[in-house]
Formats: structure tokens, C-alpha cells, sequence
């Protein structure tokens, strides 16, 4: 078995769904935030705690792990589940975004993209064929086709031909990819132009990929207009296959993901905010290395069951990260990440009760990007 996906409940009056993805290593609840363990760990937690927490998969990222350890170490170490210590599902992105993201280190032709290491100048080549590759020595659970993420904002031209050679290159990795307990995703492109979008969808879903991620969004274009772009897309996409929304993980966006029919989510945000001394609660987020939190001695917040919260206080939690106590960073983590697990639990049981647009308004009314 490489992925099974079922929606268990659909939401009366938007277009949310409640599913369950069953893969080789667990089952995984919908909708799902996932955090991101770019080498091969969630910085600063270990997997233990990660369970505890209720995470029940998360990221990994294949250009790293491809230059360092080396996709080969990891497959001679029995795969990524094996090497990170973690026996429950893992996704691995294609690789694309951050070898896009290396602006003048990069050239991008049919064949794939030439670039040069960010650790030590040193060039390399990942095409289609070479991602798969790397992505089944890694032996994720779900893994993704490459693609090139156009920026924004970006020509018509330059983001029809981009999207084009995303669907060619889709092509090549499905047959590329042979590896039976793995599942291989699509991703649809466009940029922010609607009609690119659906064509890219088309295009993907004449392939039959068990599911479908959604890239190229949150890439800093305004909220409103990735809102835009997904209440035209999703009602295109197949209902029976899982919709992944990449590189999106802000509460606000999460529920405005889930109310537009979105089952899964990644991003770095949070455990980076964690390391920034942020940390994120029901009112916005909290610079918590601000003086006013000096002698403050309650938790981040009063009723988060989390850890952190449950044993150490606000003043105590700036003191460490001031002091540059890599505790101070553990708590923080360990705080936005659960979080988010604790929210994506709430709305899954609002989908489940019916009443997800109550829910998603008073969440919302009262949450704010910043404190």
C-alpha cells in the first residue's frame, strides 16, 4: 500500500472536508498541518516529544538531505524513518523550491537545473529522474514531483512556460518513480493567474497522481489573492484525492485553507518564529523577548496544555532566550507547534459537528498577525 485517502465528513456550509490518509507508516487525520524537519529533524524537539504532541507526520526536505548527509547515507541507514528515529509518516518535498530559490546559482533548462551548493559552491544537477532518485533512497511516505516555483510577481509568459515545463517534468517522474510504498503527488502551478492554474490542474489530474499539492502560493503575494486563487482552483480538483497546500502554515491561513477544501499544510513558520523569541497564541503572536515579559510569571497562555506552558513562565522563557539558552528556543518550539497541532484538532472536530463557519469567525475575529 502506498496512500489511501478518505473523506470521512464534509462540512454543510463550506467546502472543508474531515478525511484520513493511511499510508505505509500510519494513518494520518485531515486537515493536517505538518511541521518541517528540514534535515532530518524539527529543530530543537526530538521525535519523542513530537509525539507527544500529537504530530503524526512531518516534512523533510530533499535538496538538504541530498547534500548533506547524502541521499546514499541515508538509504544505507535504512531509509529516513530509520536514520531520523521516526516510525510514523514523512513527506519529502521535490527539492524545486529551494533550488529556485538559489536565484544566480541556478540555470533552469528542459533537461533540469544546474546549481551550485549554497554550502560550498560545488555544482550539481537534479532533474526529474535525479529527484526521484534521491526521494526513493529517502523513503518518504509521500513524496513530491519536481517542479519550478515561479516567483512573484511574474510575466504571463514566463509563468505559462514554467507551468508547462512543470507538467513535463510531472511526466518524466511518474515514470521515474517505481517504488510501490511511496506515494507521488503532482503539484499545480500558475502563479497567481486563474486560468494557468486550472490548466495546470487538468494537465495533472489526466495523470492520476494518488494526490495533488497546490505550489507557488504564499511566495509573497497578498493573502487575498491566494484566497482568490483557491476558490477558483480546489472546486476543480478531484474530491477523492488529498489537496496539499505547500509552504502555508499561519493560523489564519490554515483556517482560511480548511474553509476552501484544503487537507494538508507545511511551513517552516513556526518553529522559525520559536527561534525569533515568538511565540503564538489565540490573540496573535507574542514577542516574548520584549521587557514588558521580564517579570511576568504567568504561562503563554493560560489554558495551552502544552509543556511549556504547563511548567514555565512567561519571564523565565525570555530570561533563557536572552540569556541564549537553547532551552529558551526548546520551549518556544515546543509551544507553536503545539499549537498548531491543537488547532488543526479543533477544526477537524468542528467539521465533524457541523460547525466550522462559527468556529473559523470567532477564531479569526479575534486572532491578529502580530502583538
Amino acid at each position: 500500500m502506498s496512500l489511501n485517502f478518505r473523506v470521512l465528513s464534509e462540512s454543510s456550509t463550506t467546502r472543508a472536508r474531515l478525511g484520513s490518509v493511511e499510508t505505509t507508516h500510519g494513518s494520518i487525520q485531515t486537515p493536517v498541518f505538518m511541521p518541517v524537519g528540514t534535515q532530518a529533524t524539527v529543530k530543537t524537539t526530538t521525535p519523542h516529544e513530537l509525539e507527544q504532541l500529537g504530530v503524526e507526520i512531518i516534512l523533510s526536505n530533499t535538496y538538504h538531505l541530498y547534500l548533506r548527509p547524502g541521499n546514499d547515507v541515508v538509504a544505507e541507514a535504512g531509509g529516513l524513518h530509520k536514520f531520523m528515529n521516526w516510525n510514523h509518516p514523512i513527506l519529502t518535498d521535490s527539492g524545486g523550491f529551494q533550488v529556485f530559490s538559489l536565484g544566480p546559482l541556478r540555470t533552469i533548462s528542459e533537461e533540469g537545473v544546474q546549481f551550485r551548493s549554497h554550502l560550498d559552491g560545488s555544482k550539481h544537477f537534479i532533474s526529474p529522474e535525479k529527484s526521484m532518485e534521491i526521494q526513493m533512497d529517502l523513503g518518504a511516505d509521500i513524496i513530491m514531483a519536481f517542479d519550478e516555483c515561479a516567483p512573484y510577481p511574474a510575466e504571463r509568459d514566463y509563468v505559462k512556460k514554467s507551468k508547462d515545463l512543470t507538467t513535463r517534468w510531472a511526466k518524466r517522474c511518474k515514470a521515474a518513480h517505481t517504488r510501490h510504498d511511496q506515494a507521488l503527488f503532482g503539484i499545480v502551478q500558475g502563479g497567481m493567474y486563474k486560468d494557468l492554474r486550472r490548466e495546470s490542474a487538468l494537465e495533472l489530474i489526466d495523470l492520476e497522481f494518488p494526490g495533488y499539492g497546490i505550489g507557488g502560493l504564499s511566495v509573497g503575494e497578498p493573502k487575498e489573492i491566494m484566497y482568490e486563487v483557491l476558490d477558483d482552483l480546489i472546486p476543480l480538483m478531484p474530491k477523492d484525492k488529498p489537496r496539499y497546500l505547500m509552504g502555508v502554515g499561519s493560523p489564519d491561513c490554515l483556517v482560511e485553507g480548511v474553509l476552501r477544501g484544503v487537507d494538508m499544510f507545511d511551513c517552516v513558520w513556526p518553529t522559525r518564529l520559536a527561534r525569533h523569541g515568538m511565540v503564538i497564541t489565540r490573540q496573535g503572536n507574542m514577542a516574548i523577548r520584549n521587557l514588558p515579559f521580564a517579570r511576568d510569571f504567568n504561562p503563554i497562555e493560560e489554558e495551552c496544555s502544552c509543556y511549556t506552558c504547563q511548567n514555565y513562565s512567561r519571564g523565565y522563557i525570555r530570561h533563557l532566550l536572552k540569556a541564549n539558552e537553547v532551552l529558551g528556543i526548546r520551549l518556544t518550539t515546543i509551544h507553536n507547534i503545539a499549537f498548531l497541532t491543537r488547532l488543526m484538532q479543533e477544526i477537524r472536530q468542528a467539521i465533524a459537528d457541523d460547525t466550522l463557519l462559527e468556529y473559523s469567525r470567532d477564531f479569526l475575529r479575534i486572532f491578529a498577525r502580530e502583538k
